[in-house]
């Protein structure tokens, strides 16, 4: 072989695993999912309508984990989303009270919502140097206390008109499924192509070298939790259209916090930030989905699910930092 040829070989861009590392795993679920039908018999689950009807599981899922995300990649978490779904469903669902002339104000009184709990939660990190963790748990904390003080039960009911959000269908598509990823474009939008999303993850990467080249990196941080918590008022105003009503119950029970986080860092998004990208999250979501499907299709306890899925994501996380020190060495 001629130099020219093995030079020219070496110069080509080695594959990058950690890139196509979500739809890789993403594709292995795929192939499981599809195997445990047939081991089980149950070929009745390979069909695009049951296929839309688990990706539709984990809509709220999937909204909460676009907006972690944000959170993720300039290197801080929210904890708070859990209780903030519950108050949002809450507020929007007593707001409108079935009357559909108050859509439009419920999901501004939810929006809202959402903006003033992510600017306390930035402004609390930034402004007090309280960490993330230990801020946005307190917020999830004053929240529930507040909801759980006025409200035990399902309170208010929401109209057939904001029903549609999540029964309604577009073209044989439901609706849901479209606006997360409508959702989904529009994030990666932002972090692909905007300063903003250049800034998150400058800041995520190195906060100190971000200031220094001029960034407002307080500024950054209060604006991703900001997303962070308008996309878990998004999360709640669905499951308030899902279920007819809000709950104080409906985000406290673990998964919206920590499984949101889970499928952010299956997709490749490191705690660390300032690495990782929303398709990754997209992936994870979808990869949490057919597991629980896989689950389910083979009969699986639902404590022993509990104890596979923590495995699955001890492992991806394990995996992702063994790769990035490999990386770095």
């Amino acid at each position: 072989m001629s130099e020219s040829v093995t030079e020219s070989l070496r110069a080509r861009p080695k594959f990058r695993f950690e890139r196509w590392a979500p739809a890789i795993l993403l594709a292995g679920a795929v192939i499981l999912y599809i195997l445990a039908c047939i081991i089980t018999g149950q070929t009745q689950y390979l069909t695009w309508g049951n296929l839309l009807a688990v990706l539709g599981r984990s809509i709220a899922l999937g909204i909460t984990a676009i907006g972690q995300t944000f959170a993720i990649l300039v290197a801080s978490i929210d904890l708070s989303v859990a209780s903030l779904i519950s108050a949002t469903a809450v507020v929007a669902s007593v707001v409108m009270n079935g009357d559909p002339a108050m859509i439009v104000p419920a999901i501004a009184a939810a929006l809202g919502l959402g903006i003033v709990v992510g600017l306390l939660n930035g402004l609390i990190i930034t402004r007090l140097d309280v960490n993330p963790l230990i801020a946005t748990l307190g917020m999830s904390l004053v929240i529930q206390g507040c909801l759980s003080a006025f409200v035990s039960n399902f309170a208010g009911a929401v109209p057939p008109d904001f029903q549609f959000f999540a029964y309604g269908t577009v073209a044989g598509v439901p609706f849901a499924i479209l606006f997360f990823f409508a959702l989904a474009i529009v994030a990666f939008v932002v972090l692909r192509f905007t300063r903003f999303g250049s800034n998150i993850y400058a800041v995520g990467g190195n906060r100190d070298a971000a200031r220094f080249a001029g960034i407002s990196t307080d500024k950054v941080v209060v604006w991703a939790h900001v997303i962070c918590s308008v996309c878990a008022s998004l999360a709640g105003l669905y499951l308030a259209s899902r279920l007819r009503s809000g709950a104080p119950w409906i985000g406290s029970d673990g998964v919206y916090d920590l499984e949101s986080i889970a499928v952010v860092v299956i997709g490749g998004t490191i705690l660390a930030g300032g690495r990782g990208g929303v398709w990754g999250t997209v992936g994870g979501v979808m990869i949490f989905s057919l597991i629980d499907s896989i689950f389910n299709v083979l009969g699986v306890d639902a404590f022993a699910k509990q104890v596979l899925r923590g495995v699955i994501i001890v492992a991806a996380v394990a995996f992702y930092a063994a790769r990035s020190r490999r990386i770095v060495a």
